[in-house]
């Protein structure tokens, strides 16, 4: 449930704190008071869009923090195991999300940094939105199934998740089918390039690694005079030659017979006269290894044309199929069976054919077991919702989940609409065709009372959806949201005392004017003030208005604060 929520620069609020009630939250207030913008703010944490202007006139930033507490929702759990997050050890969530007026927003679950999209797969499992224009989600047909899916529960979950897999598979072999079958003058064009690309990158015989050797190989054969002449001057002054009086190992070997002469007379002198003998021989070795060298360098401007050439066709290569050796050799292992496919394109088609029809017949077997499943837990749901619906002051409605074969898809074969007849004697017809504002909310919040059971989304929100409804309507729905809060936490925006009266917990919403600012203030109310309250929605804080309002609260007594 939302325990608590912390709202800073959006919209007229600068700073505002609420706790909630477990169960029947209800927040009321004049028109043009603000009361949506707090389910703004909610929609905020739940990963809905950032809008600038939602920001505070004058601020660079908004924050909005919400804290969670679970108390066994295992699709809660479920869906912070996915995100690789857990609730604290006292069993709570705290999601912050600050925008800034660049666009720019952070999102933050337990304090860890996490996508937008975390925060909306983890949002959908802890709060389930309703505003009053969402009654169009009821009049698009193909959210139908998706809803009486929902309540079905697991095992149509299930299958359905087969169909939908089953049917991905066979579309992909489509796919795959209408590329090979796709214009026969480009098919003969991709082979004709792929079989030239393919000798092109044959003839080079490449070798990974190849491009480093040669590069090594280019230095040493244009630098070759430079090696040759280096190495014969160092070579020169080691051991000697006509431009050198002097070399290198004859000082040493005459500085070593000294020190011979002195470490006879003082033994301490030994490890000098060792070291020295060492660096005789090293110096002696290396004489010898820059005289191999010397005579090993390579004079062959041939060579080093075939290695610039070589090069040059490597950079061609990689400027074609790839930036490195190894990649220009996978593509030419890519394009192989690619030219291989388009050549047996006839055999592979007949193939691709065969395996699209049996998966057809799988997936319209399956489906047709989904189809079985969704008729057989049909009559219980609409049992449920006429039952929802004559709780909601709808005594005489029919109700029925229609089913309409259509071609297997990820849904399965059905393509389901609900069907209605909110009086007597007339047939049933698509729910989309009622007119009635109030007939569209009851029905609504009978299939949020149903599927909410099934769903264990522990906090709804209802944001305004009493608008253009009252009398016993209005009385209906109140002890609807009054009873489903005892399952779930409820916020509800509302403009009927019928439905405010119900409240456990209530807000009065109000603007007022702070050092020539407008604010939005939220106070949570207490008995006498929810008195107040209900009497001014009633018409005003007459004597009359205001003994009603106490009729209204004593009828609920369990429900006061």
């Amino acid at each position: 449930m939302l325990e608590s929520l912390h709202i800073r620069n959006i919209a007229l609020i600068d700073q505002l704190t609420l706790r909630f009630g477990e169960s029947l939250n209800i927040l009321t207030g004049e028109t043009g008071a603000g009361k949506s913008v707090v389910i703004d703010a909610i929609n905020l944490i739940l990963g809905g869009r950032a809008a600038a202007d939602l920001i505070r006139s004058g601020e660079e930033s908004a924050l909005v923090e919400a804290l969670f507490r679970m108390d066994s929702q295992p699709k809660v759990a479920a869906a912070l195991e996915e995100a690789g997050l857990a609730p604290e050890s006292d069993g709570t969530l705290l999601i912050a999300r600050e925008v800034a007026r660049s666009g720019r927003s952070q999102c933050r679950l337990n304090g860890r940094l996490a996508t937008l999209s975390v925060l909306k797969a983890v949002g959908e499992s802890l709060v389930d939105v309703h505003g009053q224009h969402e009654h169009q989600s009821l009049l698009a047909v193909d959210r139908h199934v998706e809803i009486f899916d929902n309540w079905c529960g697991g095992e149509v979950a299930a299958l359905k998740g087969r169909v939908a897999d089953l049917y991905r598979s066979v579309r992909a072999l489509e796919r795959q089918l209408a590329r090979l079958e796709s214009d026969e003058r480009e098919r003969a064009r991709r082979l004709d390039l792929y079989a030239f690309q393919i000798q092109e990158i044959d003839q080079a015989k490449l070798s990974p690694g190849e491009e480093a050797d040669l590069a090594a190989d280019r230095i040493r054969l244009a630098n070759a005079e430079k090696l040759y002449a280096a190495s014969g001057s160092a070579c020169e002054a080691l051991s000697g030659g006509e431009n050198v009086e002097v070399s290198a190992l004859d000082a040493l070997n005459a500085a070593l017979m000294h020190v011979a002469d002195l470490s006879g007379i003082d033994p301490a002198l030994k490890p000098v006269l060792e070291t020295m003998q060492a660096a005789l021989y090293q110096a002696e070795d290396v004489a010898r290894e820059l005289r191999q060298y010397r005579e090993g360098v390579e004079f062959n401007p041939e060579r080093l044309e075939e290695v610039e050439s070589r090069l040059d066709l490597l950079r061609t290569l990689k400027r074609k199929y790839g930036d490195t050796i190894e990649q220009v050799l996978a593509y030419r292992q890519e394009i192989e069976g690619e030219f291989r496919q388009l050549s047996n394109a006839e055999e592979i088609a007949l193939d691709l054919k065969g395996r699209i029809e049996a998966g057809r017949r799988a997936l319209d077997r399956l489906a047709a077991d989904l189809s079985r499943l969704r008729a057989g837990k049909a009559p219980a749901f609409e049992a449920l919702v006429v039952r929802e619906l004559h709780d909601l002051a709808m005594k005489e409605t029919r109700f029925q989940v229609s089913f309409a074969s259509k071609e297997a898809d990820a849904t399965g074969a059905d393509r389901v609409e609900f069907l209605i007849a909110p009086n007597p004697g007339e047939p049933l017809k698509p729910l989309a065709r009622i007119v009635s504002g109030g007939e569209m909310s009851r029905v609504m919040l009978a299939l949020k009372s149903i599927v909410a059971r099934s769903d264990q989304v522990p906090t709804l929100i209802f944001d305004e959806i009493d608008v253009g409804i009252g009398g016993l309507t209005a009385q209906a729905i109140a002890e609807k949201l009054a009873a489903l809060g005892g399952r779930a936490q409820i916020l509800c925006v509302t403009h009927l005392p019928q439905i405010a009266s119900r409240a456990n917990t209530h807000f009065s919403i109000e603007k007022a004017v702070q050092g020539r600012r407008t604010l939005i203030r939220v106070l949570p109310l207490g008995p006498e003030e929810r008195v107040r309250e209900i009497a001014r929605m009633l018409g005003g804080l007459t004597g009359t208005a205001l003994d009603h309002a106490r009729e209204m609260l004593e009828a609920t007594p369990e429900r006061r604060p």
